[in-house]
């Protein structure tokens, strides 16, 4: 287990986030690791073969990235971890791979397009982080779109990455960010990608599960903090209708953002002009406006300061242990 480092990179994460100066001279880890899959996927899924062929090519696409990204972590790890400062270069490191402070202002860029009357710039700023078309959205679609992000990026941008590096030190977080990138870019269903991107799929659909339904219930533990939130109806949501999601895991944070809030969530949705079914979270109001989107951020700050202490209590809970 490597608490300390998680909590390290957590607190470092919420206070200086990833500045952008640094996207623009080096890049990003998820940046980097873009580019191997685009390489990868190249190099890998060719046209011509069939799709057993692509399925096992997909595996071994999976296998390289995650050996890109865990063995360079794992081997800083042992190489820093000794040395005095050793663990806060580590955390900075770790910090990296999650995305407390850029979730939130990405989310709020919505509320403040919201609040200033501009339907075009609240489509710009929702379309940053969801895959949908947001041409087709109304302003109560783009609250809804921007909720729904932040509540299925709190699990698998937050608490999914934090969680694995609690695990595996700096390469299990490492290994995890490399995969749910890679199912973002190969794991959808499309032609091209069907056969090819079936292993990140379901790979990041197991990694995903403990980390999802842990998310579900910090919010729900959230909206017991949380003044306006509906306890008792986050839990009976996310138990009712998270089941019910076409993912096995964006479903649990979604219903219990929804239950809490008193609104509706998900259903069906437009993906590269392709219209997609999906349940409802939620039986709430589907009207949901930039009010409910600043509701969903205190929301989401609480959840995610109750996971910071659980991994703090951790961090604690082991350094008591080792003496």
């Amino acid at each position: 287990m490597a608490f300390d480092l998680a909590a390290l990179a957590v607190l470092l994460e919420a206070v200086v986030g990833y500045p952008a100066a640094m996207v623009r001279r080096i890049g990003h880890p998820v940046i980097w690791i873009g580019r191997l899959i685009v390489v990868l996927d190249h190099a890998l899924n060719r046209p011509g073969l069939g799709a057993t062929t692509r399925r096992l090519l997909g595996v071994v696409a999976v296998g390289v990235i995650l050996a890109a990204a865990a063995a360079p972590a794992a081997l800083l790890e042992a190489l820093l971890r000794p040395l005095p400062f050793g663990l806060v270069v580590l955390g900075l490191i770790g910090s990296t791979l999650i995305a407390q402070r850029s979730l939130h202002w990405h989310v709020a860029r919505v509320a403040e397009a919201l609040e200033g009357g501009s339907l075009e710039a609240a489509r710009t700023a929702v379309s940053h982080i969801v895959g949908r078309d947001p041409q087709t959205l109304d302003e109560a679609g783009v609250a809804r779109a921007a909720i729904e992000s932040l509540a299925e990026n709190f699990s698998d941008g937050v608490v999914a990455p934090t969680l694995w590096m609690c695990v595996g030190g700096l390469a299990g977080g490492a290994a995890y960010k490399a995969l749910n990138t890679a199912d973002s870019m190969i794991g959808h269903l499309t032609e091209r990608h069907a056969a090819f991107g079936w292993a990140a799929a379901r790979a990041d659909d197991y990694v995903n599960l403990p980390a999802s339904r842990l998310a579900g219930m910090l919010l729900i533990a959230a909206a017991a903090l949380t003044p306006g939130a509906d306890t008792r109806a986050a839990h009976r949501a996310m138990l009712r209708d998270a089941p019910r999601h076409r993912s096995p895991n964006a479903g649990w944070s979604e219903a219990a953002m929804a239950g809490a809030l008193g609104l509706k969530l998900n259903g069906p949705k437009v993906y590269a002009g392709v219209f997609t079914e999906d349940a409802y979270m939620g039986d709430g109001r589907r009207e949901a406006t930039a009010d409910d989107v600043r509701a969903a951020l205190r929301l989401y700050r609480r959840a995610d300061a109750l996971m910071v202490l659980l991994v703090l209590a951790g961090a604690a809970a082991t350094f008591i242990w080792r003496g």
